[in-house]
């Protein structure tokens, strides 16, 4: 079937505008002590985890939000000029702080959590046979940073180290109570980090091969050897645009590469990945999870419940 390449490029723009609108939220804030702000789901997960009822936490994001079109309210302005600690991504997907911290005023310490992360670059993910996809995907979209670091688990546990760093240096009297919980955190995403790599070992080697609808994914590709084909959206801001020739190239590509499914994240619209899913006959699997964790008993609302859910739809889709 041939794919209507305009119907395709109008639907993608009609879902970008859709999903440009970003949130005004305040955030949800619980617990007592020591006032600490996570702009993200994932650094408020973390957090969490290391800290507990121990400090009174505000995450700024909601799941299902996205950091890269969040405008803080005024109401969030105002809680982060009240904060004593600023936990940010950094890698630029939570870069409006900057202007946000201007205006809040206060002092506060700002810790990026990321420190010590290597950063790769979009698009370059690795696994076998990447190197044979490096001419497809020339010309395409993938300057600058991934952000997505916590996709591979030996990332966010430098994220721990670095919470549990900051947090202790803020309030050493829980110190001792922050480094125990950290610890036992990263003892928990090693177990995760065992059982993805025994679900990815049941993908048979040919089918090990994905396309997503934006390119959010290649921390996790690299880490479990799988290939990554190519992305509905050729970047790692869900917000970027793809070209009618950009999506005519990747059709092309699922269907010399063979790939067996498209998969498409909870936090960007799937109507074009649906569409070229149709017109190259393959599935689409829907609901993962990429720029945000998902809600209170999803399953998918920690770090390690979100790639443990991730990889079991990936694993099998893939089979």
């Amino acid at each position: 079937m041939i794919l209507n390449l305009k119907t395709v490029f109008v639907t993608f723009m009609a879902a970008a505008l859709l999903g440009a609108c970003g949130g005004g939220d305040a955030g949800e804030s619980n617990g007592s002590g020591l006032k600490v702000i996570a702009t993200t789901t994932q650094i408020g997960a973390l957090t969490r985890e290391v800290a507990g009822d121990h400090i009174e936490l505000t995450v700024l994001l909601t799941a299902g939000a996205d950091a890269h079109d969040y405008e803080p309210n005024p109401q969030a302005v105002k809680r982060i000029g009240e904060a004593g600690l600023v936990l940010r991504n950094g890698i630029g997907l939570d870069e409006w702080l900057d202007d946000t911290l201007k205006s809040a005023g206060g002092t506060k310490r700002i810790v990026t959590v990321t420190n010590g992360v290597a950063v790769r670059m979009a698009g370059t993910e690795g696994g076998e046979g990447a190197e044979e996809h490096a001419e497809d995907k020339e010309g395409h979209e993938h300057e600058g940073e991934d952000p997505h670091v916590w996709h591979n688990p030996d990332n966010a546990k430098i994220m721990v180290d670095n919470i549990v760093a900051a947090l202790s240096e803020a309030d050493g009297a829980n110190a001792t109570t922050f480094k125990a919980n950290g610890d036992a955190y990263k003892e928990k995403l090693d177990a995760v980090d065992a059982e993805i790599r025994k679900l990815i070992a049941e993908i048979p080697a040919e089918n090990r091969k994905m396309v997503t609808n934006h390119d959010a994914f290649g921390y996790f590709i690299e880490r479990y050897g799988l290939t990554f084909v190519g992305a509905v959206i050729p970047s790692s801001n869900k917000d970027a645009q793809a070209s009618a020739k950009e999506l005519a190239e990747l059709q092309d590509l699922i269907k010399r590469e063979n790939v067996k499914v498209i998969f498409a994240e909870e936090e960007v619209d799937p109507k074009v990945a649906r569409e070229l899913a149709k017109d190259t006959n393959v599935t689409i699997v829907e609901g993962l999870f990429a720029d945000s964790l998902g809600k209170k008993g999803s399953g998918a609302d920690t770090i390690d419940g979100m790639l443990l859910f991730n990889a079991r739809k990936i694993a099998e889709a893939l089979k």
